[in-house]
């Protein structure tokens, strides 16, 4: 007998996503900190070093514009290996150039041209997740699918740190970690290409039928909500792009920094994915997503008031990265629970994109905070953002909930 679609899908195990991911997350650890650690150490200041990631980030915020491109031509395993080839490029090119201050220009170029490159890969992935995931197990999906995106910034900055400050080649660990990157295309051999939808009556229609299918979504309440999650500096994560940039006022040397910032914390994130991916199809979700960024304001809150040692630095970045996870998965499980299916790359972009606005101005912030007051200073300015966001989601979900219709689910009953 024939096996249908849902049956394909209900036996694919999520940990396919997480290989997926896993070299869009490379990327970003590989910047923020490996790169952002030897550009520090090589005498460039805390707040050109957040300019260079800030800018590193321009891709992702915009990349809702060019997401039409992925729902409407190829195939989403085609857009995968090619922009997965041409981000392994990028970052091997990355770590072939001198992280000092005359090389800044050049290497923020190229960073930015390989971010842009991953953006294709990461709307492939979340194209292919929407549509293999089932109604209820969008959390759990999305835990594995965050999982890979933190596990690899972990792997990106930890293996990357450690090799290029154990070895004398500059290039060798951009090198490796492009080819970790190229490996991840074996696991499409493990999900299958979602059914072809938004591409039947040429790319103007196709594009107008995708605009038209985005604004079911953001009209709806759940769809609104989370749009508003995006702006808001809740849960941002933005100090993890600063940790090895900072690590000095806690005394951390170069292998404790690759340690926490890279493998270990990459664990530690992963598992916190893990968990808010199961507690997310167990409670509300927008919920879910506003505890756990409470939880990351009060830790930063902590972390300012606590000793500055290596044992405490070791200690507050790895309990960070395990709140990051339980963040990000809970803004995946929103996401998706707001998109449908139909034009999925477009729809979960445009929620992706908008939601590093608050990384990229966070992360600017926390860099001008700490260069003219001190550490402490960068991190009450973001708990007290974060909680200002808190408070600014619950007024407008409140307001919303007893003034405007619920509206109907978003494309269909498996979304928020």
């Amino acid at each position: 007998m024939m096996k249908t679609n849902t049956d394909q899908t209900r036996r694919l195990h999520p940990i396919v996503f997480l290989v997926l991911i896993l070299p869009f997350g490379i990327m970003i650890g590989y910047l923020s900190v490996t790169v952002a650690y030897q550009l520090t150490h090589a005498g460039v200041s805390t707040d050109k070093v957040a300019a260079m990631i800030a800018v590193t980030l321009i891709p992702s915020t915009w990349k809702f514009l060019w997401a039409p491109v992925v729902d409407t031509c190829l195939r989403r395993k085609t857009w995968y290996l090619i922009a997965c080839v041409a981000s392994a490029l990028g970052i091997a090119a990355t770590g072939a150039l001198p992280a000092t201050a005359a090389g800044m220009a050049l290497l923020t170029l190229v960073a930015f041209l390989a971010k842009l490159a991953a953006t294709f890969l990461g709307m492939a992935v979340e194209s292919l997740l929407a549509h293999g995931a089932p109604a209820d197990q969008k959390g759990r999906a999305s835990g594995w699918f965050q999982a890979g995106n933190l596990g690899g910034v972990g792997l990106g900055g930890g293996a990357g740190l450690w090799i290029a400050t154990h070895f004398e080649q500059a290039w060798l660990a951009g090198t490796v970690l492009g080819a970790v990157s190229l490996m991840c295309c074996l696991a499409l051999f493990f999900v299958d290409e979602p059914e072809v939808t938004h591409r039947a009556h040429g790319i103007v229609r196709n594009v107008v039928d995708v605009v038209k299918d985005v604004w079911k979504v953001v009209r709806a309440r759940p769809g609104y909500l989370a749009l508003l999650i995006c702006f808001l500096p809740l849960s941002s994560g933005a100090a993890a792009n600063l940790w090895s940039s900072v690590a000095g006022d806690w005394n951390a040397s170069a292998d404790a920094v690759a340690l926490t910032d890279g493998l270990l914390g990459g664990v530690v994130s992963a598992l916190g994915c893990l968990l808010a991916g199961r507690i997310c199809d167990r409670m509300d979700r927008k919920h879910a997503y506003a505890l756990f960024g409470a939880l990351m304001a009060l830790c930063t809150i902590v972390m300012a008031m606590a000793p500055r040692t290596q044992s405490m630095y070791v200690g507050f970045v790895l309990l960070y990265a395990f709140i990051t996870g339980l963040t990000y998965a809970a803004f995946s499980a929103v996401v998706l629970e707001a998109i449908g299916l139909g034009a999925a790359a477009t729809k979960y972009n445009l929620f992706s994109s908008l939601s590093n606005t608050p990384i990229a101005y966070m992360t600017l912030i926390e860099g001008w905070t700490r260069v003219h007051w001190n550490t402490s200073t960068m991190l009450y300015a973001e708990s007290t953002m974060g909680i200002i966001g808190l408070l600014v989601f619950f007024s407008v979900a409140k307001l919303s909930k007893t003034t405007l219709p619920n509206g109907s689910p978003a494309v269909v009953p498996d979304v928020t």
